[in-house]
């Protein structure tokens, strides 16, 4: 059995060729339907005295244009195009499955009830805020950094959960918990404080949708085991494969966008024994490794 397999495909086709309750743990950041082509421009910049930025110590720089990666985000029937693909989600879950999907106010609170109505309202565990800092300000509205991700159990009386597994966080006022628990730090609560991927980070893909790698850890700590089967049906850049990779996990990643693809063959160069299926991904693999696979893990809820 591979460590992994990536697909590019229609999702719906490979759901449905998907066997029932084959899964253990499904996470999707399906598009948030902006209306909009999202387009992410992938820049170098290097050395230059007649270079075009200014960084520290007034050193000049050059920037360089990759190239862009973009996808296509306006749904008009945005519902009914989740609708079929989270019913098959819930029938490709274990009994012990759990899925997370990630949203953004657009549609988190139509999508809540779509959640509720095909996996059960008794199935709703927990509403996750992602909340973050960058980017503009309006002076129109309160500016929105944060997105929210559900988590629904198949069957919420033996979904697993670890809390054991995950990563502790420091506590905002050590010095009132006393040391042996200032030293173990507490756990998380659905508030997660985390950055986005940085410019500059050697996490950076420069795909649209790049989701943190601390993100994809917790989730897959806390509700699955090693060895256990993850599934993304959204793959973008592949960052639940890295993250299912680095803990022991095993990963099942689809996508249809050709630049998703060629992101992840250069992603996953290193990693053993995945299989591509309707991809070549040669042609766009480096001789090295992605720096992301062996870069330390980012803590999230760091203040």
């Amino acid at each position: 059995m591979p460590t992994g397999t990536i697909i590019f495909a229609d999702n719906l086709e490979v759901l449905r060729s998907l066997e029932a309750e084959s899964i253990d743990l499904i996470y999707i950041d399906p598009p948030f339907n902006t209306g909009s082509t999202q387009r992410r421009l992938q820049l170098r910049t290097e050395s230059d005295p007649a270079g075009d930025r200014i960084g520290f110590g007034d050193r000049r720089y050059r920037t360089i244009v990759l190239g862009t990666m973009a996808y296509n985000d306006a749904f008009d029937d945005y519902l009914g195009f989740l609708t079929p693909r989270l019913e098959h989600a819930r029938r490709v879950l274990a009994p012990h499955g759990s899925l997370y999907l990630h949203c953004d106010y657009r549609e988190a609170h139509y999508i809540k009830i779509l959640l509720d109505r095909i996996f059960g309202h008794d199935a709703f565990i927990n509403e996750i805020i992602w909340a973050y800092d960058f980017g503009g300000r309006s002076r129109r509205r309160w500016p929105a950094k944060h997105d929210t991700i559900f988590f629904y159990a198949k069957d919420p009386q033996q979904y697993f959960f670890d809390s054991d597994a995950i990563e502790r966080i420091p506590y905002m006022a050590p010095d009132l918990v006393g040391p042996e628990k200032a030293a173990r730090g507490k756990l998380p609560t659905d508030v997660w404080w985390h950055t986005i991927v940085p410019t500059n980070s050697h996490e950076k893909t420069g795909y649209p949708t790049q989701k943190p790698l601390g993100i994809l850890r917790r989730i897959i700590q806390a509700s699955s085991r090693p060895g256990d089967c993850v599934l993304d049906f959204f793959a973008g850049s592949g960052t639940t494969g890295i993250a299912a990779w680095e803990l022991g996990r095993r990963f099942i990643l689809v996508d249809n966008n050709p630049l998703a693809l060629i992101a992840m063959a250069k992603r996953f160069a290193q990693v053993p024994d995945v299989e591509w299926v309707n991809f070549d991904p040669r042609p766009y693999q480096q001789e090295h490794a992605h720096p992301t696979l062996f870069s330390p893990q980012t803590s999230l809820d760091r203040e």
